[in-house]
């Protein structure tokens, strides 16, 4: 039985945090160590993307902002939450401001973390299930459909050209190369290498020497046709100079996939299959200057950002 000391020494502390969320909200927003913050909780949401069941896809994190926040306090949340990619959405008239961290920076460009705000405002009600979200971006306008259960983005196709790679890149991949690309430079001096290898077995067994890949200053793709029926080419995607080891599952990377393996291949829509230790599909088609991802989303929790 607790005693009746104890009990009102937790009702003071209670009402001392209460009276301190009411003195934050009349200061909205506030600044600590020169971070601009929101001075109320904030929702965050854990969203499994590019996947139809939980744990398995790209997990994101989520904030809805009710008001901008400065990029430092954005990209220290990100470090906390420390996932590939955490999104900043805020509303903006009739269309949704999006920006995304890594632990370690910001991003111009992220399909996963997009997929996951989408799939935030329609399972929050913040979207009709019919509407299309609209967010602006770094990369320009991206948009997001919702039809039976399947999310649709419509994002830029980034065509990647030949070119060599650096000798230590493949080096510390550990394999042959069939032949070497290389995507245009994107925002924020952004670009990946894509190595196409002989075989799928080739993809899987890749084991890279990270240490050597933190000091490459871009993202790199390793890809082959398919050897199963239920897909048209294999991935992965590393992006260790970016605090990313290994993504799970990679929009941006099938932004340049799905136009190479069209060439490839003479065939569209396709299925991309990302043979990362938690897996992943994804279904796309090209269009022009222009390639719609599409995948699915599971939310595996939600809470509240209290700082």
């Amino acid at each position: 039985m607790v005693a009746t000391g104890k009990v009102e020494e937790i009702l003071r502390s209670t009402l001392r945090m209460t009276e301190s969320f009411a003195r934050r909200s009349e200061t909205f927003p506030v600044s600590i160590g020169g971070d601009t913050i929101p001075a109320m909780p904030l929702e965050i949401f854990h969203v499994d993307a590019f996947a139809s069941a939980p744990f398995t896809g790209n997990p994101a994190a989520v904030v809805l902002l009710e008001e901008p926040a400065s990029p430092e306090w954005m990209q220290k949340v990100a470090a906390e939450m420390n996932l590939s990619e955490t999104a900043f959405v805020i509303r903006e008239d009739d269309a949704f401001g999006l920006r995304w961290f890594t632990p370690g920076l910001e991003v111009p460009l992220c399909g996963h973390a997009t997929l996951a705000s989408a799939h935030t405002l329609w399972e929050t009600g913040r979207l009709a299930r019919n509407e299309m979200a609209r967010f602006h971006t770094r990369s320009g306008v991206l948009t997001a459909k919702l039809d039976e259960g399947w999310i649709h983005l419509d994002f830029p196709a980034i065509v990647v050209r030949e070119d060599s790679v650096p000798a230590e890149l493949l080096a510390a991949l550990g394999t042959a190369a069939l032949r070497t690309f290389v995507t245009p430079e994107r925002a924020l001096a952004d670009f990946d290498y894509l190595i196409e290898l002989e075989s799928e077995q080739a993809v899987a067994a890749v084991q890279p020497d990270f240490a050597t890949l933190q000091k490459i200053p871009a993202g790199v793709i390793i890809t082959a046709r398919s050897q199963s029926e239920e897909s048209d080419f294999v991935s992965r995607y590393f992006a260790a100079y970016h605090g990313i080891r290994e993504d799970p599952v990679t929009g941006v990377a099938h932004c340049s996939l799905f136009p190479f393996w069209k060439s490839r291949l003479g065939r569209d829509p396709l299925e991309g299959r990302q043979l990362s230790r938690r897996g992943g599909r994804m279904r796309g088609s090209v269009h022009d200057s222009r390639v719609v991802l599409s995948g699915q989303a599971v939310t595996i929790h939600r809470g509240n950002l209290l700082v």
